[in-house]
């Protein structure tokens, strides 16, 4: 069977006259956005907006939750209570749904976000929360995630569809974790070697590690990063790098 993959990316995290990627431009390339909810990033009418050109496009609109923490993007860990990150969580995905609704959209998934998003691969208290909160919301909406994360665990054993993702632009450790932002090299900026190596993790199921070795990463979605410099370019060159070598993109959810 032909390989498929769907892209996606973190888009409506402009906040105000503040303005953060081309939001625009990358939901030329992929096919699910995760969108921001207000919490880390982005104001009520960038999402409104957001979401409107998420579906005048035809892309998929996923809620991207995260830690109440605008100052850090949340990309600061917060030892939260499991009950109040709970109530977060559904907070931020009925609020972005209203906002997709009144698009003529809605949201289609949800994804963690930032240091949300790592906590949630070893976290099990935090993982139980969010997902506690996705099965109490809508128990029909998919979850997306790292591979063998405690939250995608989780989450199937709670009955939620799990999607499995890869990063394109980010280092990977020999374990299969992605290097912190705060090691050199921890992002990749080269949109032909990015190219290269989203079709090699498509294709073949893995991708060259810190040390050279090989990691197995299966997935059924990548994320190419909409607030990295060159993030266009980049997204640009992994979708025409897929499409040569024959690879289907499409979304995950219909």
């Amino acid at each position: 069977m032909p390989a498929r993959i769907d892209l996606n990316a973190d888009l409506g995290e402009s906040l105000g006259t503040w303005r953060l990627g081309d939001d625009e431009a990358m939901l030329d390339v992929v096919t699910s956005a995760n969108i921001a909810c207000g919490f880390h990033a982005g104001d009520s009418l960038t999402l409104r907006r957001t979401c409107e050109a998420a579906v005048a496009r035809g892309v998929v609109i996923g809620a991207q939750v995260g830690y109440r923490d605008l100052v850090g993007f949340g990309r600061r860990f917060i030892d939260m209570d499991p009950d109040e990150l709970a109530a977060d969580v559904v907070y931020q995905v009925g609020a972005l749904d209203a906002l997709a609704r009144t698009a003529g959209g809605r949201v289609a998934y949800v994804k963690p976000h930032g240091a949300l998003y790592n906590a949630l691969v070893h976290h099990e208290e935090q993982a139980e929360a969010v997902v506690r909160a996705v099965a109490d919301l809508d128990p029909s909406l998919p979850v997306l995630g790292m591979p063998s994360s405690a939250f995608l665990g989780r989450a199937a054993a709670a009955g939620l569809r799990t999607v499995t993702e890869a990063f394109a632009d980010r280092a990977y450790a020999p374990d299969g974790t992605l290097v912190p932002r705060s090691r050199q090299g921890a992002v990749l900026d080269d949109p032909e070697v990015i190219a290269e190596r989203v079709v090699r993790l498509v294709t073949d199921g893995v991708v060259a590690a810190t040390d050279g070795t090989d990691v197995a990463v299966v997935a059924e979605s990548v994320c190419t990063h909409g607030d990295s410099p060159g993030a266009v370019a980049s997204a640009r060159a992994v979708r025409a790098a897929l499409t040569d070598a024959g690879v289907t993109i499409a979304p995950f959810v219909a």
